[in-house]
């Protein structure tokens, strides 16, 4: 059994939620937790509850940035001409966006 973990309120963690998703809905999730800087958890629960999720700069987050970059570089390279860009490439695109227009501000 895991540790028990209390989170910012004082409250005890120790639910478990558990839910089935696509592989390509892994990657987006995977990277969108990647590029927030937060743990799985955290980033998970902030969205459920519609609370914004800041993104802090660090160089965790740094390295995220600039390794999302060189996979959607890879992959736009990849395309042939007049392919057109996947739904889940150009979500990623908009993610690194706003979380570089974010971290513009700072």
């Amino acid at each position: 059994m895991s540790a028990k973990c209390l989170d910012q309120q004082g409250r005890w963690r120790n639910k478990v939620v558990a839910f089935r998703m696509s592989p390509e809905e892994d990657e987006l999730l995977e990277t969108a937790v990647r590029l927030s800087g937060l743990t799985k958890q955290e980033y998970i629960i902030r969205r459920l509850q519609e609370k914004e999720v800041v993104v802090t700069g660090n160089p965790r987050v740094y390295k995220a940035l600039k390794n999302e970059l060189a996979k959607v570089l890879n992959e736009l390279r990849r395309l042939k001409k007049g392919e057109n860009v996947s739904e889940d490439l150009l979500e990623v695109i908009q993610l690194i966006t706003v979380t570089m227009d974010g971290m513009k501000d700072e």
